[in-house]
């Protein structure tokens, strides 16, 4: 079964400061995302031998991106390879941009692959690491686009 990281620590709630027409907004797509050529897939083989593991790694995708891939077992990638807006809602986040209701959509945004049996590593590692690169380039909110 899956081995989930139990916290000691409440939740984390914050308000968002800014007023979204002032805010920069960065996409979380949970559907294995990777531009294609320029990153590597993430790890379907080792999923296949370990049913109840996924990747934990992130991939940056540049808001100007070439081709998308997709690597995940648990979702049909016909739909999203077809239509990436189904997963990365880029024209859509511009188009919020265009018409003043966001601020702006940040120059990177982020996939992981949404499975994951063991949320340790995620707690502990990646979270983290992706903390770090939306402080970076200053997004002041996320949006979580599940697959």
């Amino acid at each position: 079964m899956f081995d989930v990281a139990p916290s000691d620590e409440p939740a984390v709630w914050a308000p968002f400061g800014p007023r979204l027409a002032a805010a920069t907004v960065t996409l979380l797509s949970s559907a294995g995302l990777h531009v294609e050529g320029e990153q590597d897939a993430f790890d379907l083989e080792r999923e296949r031998v370990e049913p109840t593991w996924g990747d934990p790694s992130f991939r940056v995708i540049p808001r100007t991106h070439g081709l998308l891939a997709m690597s995940h077992l648990h979702v049909n990638n016909a739909d999203i390879l077809t239509d990436n807006e189904v997963a990365l809602p880029v024209r859509a986040l511009d188009g919020l941009v265009a018409d003043g209701i966001v601020g702006a959509s940040s120059d990177r945004h982020v996939s992981v692959m949404g499975y994951q049996g063991d949320l340790r590593g995620w707690r502990d590692t990646t979270a983290p690491a992706i903390v770090e690169v939306l402080r970076a380039q200053g997004t002041d909110g996320v949006v979580l686009a599940p697959v």
